[in-house]
């Protein structure tokens, strides 16, 4: 196993961004007055004159960086997931994924851990607005290794993306050596058969640790990262819910229209399960440290085998 990274994905998303830019002169970045804090500003650094600042103005950001991809360069999009979410939807929907238009958005300080910051820049929306939307590719990576590798795939991608990235520092939990990250597919990171456990983005190292401290008491939990949430992985879900029997969902969003829903949408469809979601549950956050609002909001480890203990006691 390779040497643990902390890092937050927006970091290591600015990195992968210069990265690819050195053999990719069609990428472009814009930004709207946060570049330090996406960490557009390495790029910025970097490429000053692929770099553009279009202030608060996330409406209009999103219109210019569809005009560049309608020029056949490969614009990324970076703001806040509230604002680039929020306030820029019309023009997402109508500019970029109407036209199906080469752009990659990506939204920074999404969820709870934005901390301190509050509800008002606390996006637990994000993935639902996102995931609603035709033709929009949604991803929302777990780790330093993954972020990296998500970035690759969607600036290779033809089609407009939407990037979720995070403000806290997590633990990288894969192995640069032997990871591979594919478009559209889920990865099984533990084996199981006692209940199958579906985590998204910062919470699935959490859950991660949950399942391996359950495997010390006898309890087999199948652990499975939903990196891409559009286009889902059914066929992993199917099979989850065909050899475990029940679900568990865990992610750091609203369980209104996120990843539990998405899920709950194969099963009932595929192979009906009780599913079990582990998220905010339709609520705004509030100010606070952000490892603190996590335990609050309950989606830390030991709240995590927590819920897992008494599904698999249901059974």
């Amino acid at each position: 196993m390779a040497q643990t990274v902390l890092k937050a994905t927006r970091e290591s998303f600015g990195e992968a961004l210069c990265e690819l830019a050195k053999d990719n002169k069609d990428i472009v970045v814009f930004d709207a007055d946060l570049a330090a804090a996406t960490k557009t500003g390495v790029f910025k650094k970097a490429y000053p004159d692929r770099f553009f600042d279009c202030g608060i103005a996330e409406g209009n950001m999103m219109g210019v960086a569809a005009g560049m991809a309608a020029a056949g360069k490969i614009p990324v999009a970076a703001s806040f997931a509230m604002f680039a979410t929020g306030r820029a939807f019309e023009q997402i929907r109508n500019s970029i994924a109407y036209p199906r238009l080469n752009v990659k958005i990506a939204g920074s300080h999404a969820g709870i851990s934005t901390g301190e910051d509050g509800a008002t820049h606390q996006c637990i929306e994000d993935i639902a607005i996102m995931r609603a939307i035709p033709n929009m590719v949604v991803l929302n990576p777990a780790d330093h290794w993954e972020m990296k590798a998500a970035t690759k795939a969607a600036i290779e991608y033809d089609g407009p993306v939407y990037i979720r990235l995070g403000r806290l520092a997590i633990d990288s939990f894969n192995d640069p050596e032997t990871y591979s990250f594919e478009l559209g597919k889920g990865i099984t990171l533990h084996e199981g058969n006692d209940v199958a456990v579906i985590a998204t983005g910062l919470v699935v190292n959490e859950a991660r640790k949950a399942v391996q401290e359950l495997e010390a008491e006898g309890i087999s939990a199948r652990l499975i990262n939903i990196h891409t949430i559009k286009p889902i992985d059914r066929d992993i879900i199917i099979k989850a819910a065909k050899e475990t029997g029940r679900i568990i969902t865990v992610e750091e969003h609203n369980v209104v229209g996120g990843l539990a829903d998405a899920v709950c949408e194969v099963v009932t469809a595929e192979c009906p399960v009780k599913v079990t979601r582990i998220g905010v549950q339709d609520e705004f956050g509030h100010s606070g440290p952000a490892w603190e609002l996590l335990d609050e909001f309950k989606l830390t480890q030991p709240h995590i085998a927590n819920v897992i203990r008494e599904v698999v006691k249901e059974k």
